[in-house]
């Protein structure tokens, strides 16, 4: 059923189930958040490329439902979003507001599509690795990452933790194949992990001052 919705074009993805931290600090997304929080508290992400034009039909987003919000003396806010249902653009709708208002259908993944339980624990072990290694890049005490249990789950929540370029997390998003996001993120997670694996090599000879000596990989082959 095609649902009215206020559209907030960034260039970052949010998917189902997943946390987003914003900040709103222009004036026409002010209004909006007013807007919605005096409604539904509820508004679209659409992903977007910076100085691309407005979104039209059959984008992709997803639905932002405003869980925190907190307002700055100075008119702008710090939020967070909890992702919702994926929508399609249906229509532009011409409103007075100053931001972009459209009509919007919902979709979920089309039914049939299950993964295999072999590829959902290859993706459950690959982005174990994953953040672990973001974790330690990033200085952060080592610790256990929790997965969802469902692969559908499972296959949003590492799409959106996953650092790789918009384009690739639009596709995901917009994937309505559980099954073919699950085996897309198990070939791209061994190229990520690759990457990382280098940076913190670099990382560890940068703790050691110049001192030599090497430490055991907390990230080792499968």
């Amino acid at each position: 059923m095609p649902f009215r919705l206020p559209i907030f074009p960034l260039s970052v993805v949010l998917f189902p189930g997943n946390l987003l931290p914003l900040h709103i600090f222009e004036p026409r997304y002010r209004r909006m958040l007013t807007d919605c929080l005096a409604a539904d508290r509820r508004f679209g992400l659409m992903p977007v490329a910076d100085n691309s034009d407005p979104p039209g039909p059959g984008a992709i987003g997803c639905v932002a439902e405003i869980r925190v919000n907190q307002e700055l003396p100075d008119g702008r806010s710090n939020i967070v979003v909890l992702g919702g249902p994926r929508f399609a653009v249906a229509q532009l709708l011409d409103e007075s507001q100053p931001y972009l208002v459209a009509q919007v259908e919902a979709f979920e993944d089309t039914e049939g599509t299950e993964p295999e339980p072999q590829e959902v624990d290859s993706l459950r072990q690959l982005s174990s690795r994953y953040f672990q290694g973001l974790r330690e890049l990033s200085d952060a005490l080592p610790e256990e990452p929790t997965l969802p249990e469902d692969g559908l789950s499972l296959s949003f929540h590492v799409a959106g933790g996953v650092e790789c370029a918009l384009g690739v997390k639009q596709h995901l998003l917009a994937e309505r194949s559980t099954a073919r996001r699950i085996r897309a993120l198990n070939l791209l997670l061994p190229v990520l992990i690759s990457s990382l694996e280098s940076g913190i090599k670099v990382h560890r000879r940068a703790h050691t001052n110049g001192k030599g000596g090497t430490l055991p990989d907390v990230l080792t082959s499968q």
